[in-house]
């Protein structure tokens, strides 16, 4: 089957309540339901890497044994602004990142990614919150990272070593 797209702006607003408001909006805008092929399905983190290469060739076989969909994941850079402004939180920008459209048109000649159904989704933040976000959203049976062996992992702690720590739902993390 054919993959499909749905591309989400990485600075989509959430509501906020204002303070004389009787009933306080929920924390969490509601989203669209989706597709129910997608729904229990294997979320997978993807930005291009050998090792993200490796987490996506897993994935494909973990929902081709689950008869279920395969949601990849790309999170674009988000970056916090260098200046503080006394007390106030930091300032976020999103970097634009084409690198997903990109991913899209790899993927969707990848004859590997016939076997199975899948979607790409784009995500702005945090990656082990937004992959966490996605897994709730499509109700998940898994979450498949790929592990990181640079530098930065080592000083601030992997994605797939907070991702594990912080999940709600089981964590595959591919060497």
């Amino acid at each position: 089957m054919a993959g499909h797209e749905f591309f989400e702006p990485a600075d989509r607003k959430r509501p906020v309540a204002e303070p004389t408001a009787a009933e306080p909006l929920a924390a969490e805008e509601p989203r669209q339901s989706c597709d129910p092929a997608f729904k229990h399905g294997v979320v997978v983190g993807f930005d291009g890497s050998t090792s993200s290469e490796r987490a996506l060739a897993y994935a494909i076989g973990m929902a081709r044994r689950l008869g279920a969909g395969l949601v990849i994941v790309h999170v674009a850079n988000r970056l916090p602004t260098t200046v503080w402004a006394g007390c106030e939180p930091p300032v976020f920008v999103d970097v634009p990142d084409h690198r997903t459209e990109v991913l899209g048109l790899e993927l969707a000649c990848a004859d590997y990614l016939a076997e199975v159904p899948w979607i790409l989704v784009e995500r702005g933040g945090d990656i082990c919150h937004e992959l966490e976000e996605v897994g709730r959203e499509y109700e998940a049976d898994a979450i498949v990272v790929g592990s990181s062996h640079g530098l930065v992992g080592r000083l601030f702690g992997s994605v797939a070593g907070r991702l594990a720590k912080r999940a709600q739902r089981p964590v595959v993390v591919i060497p």
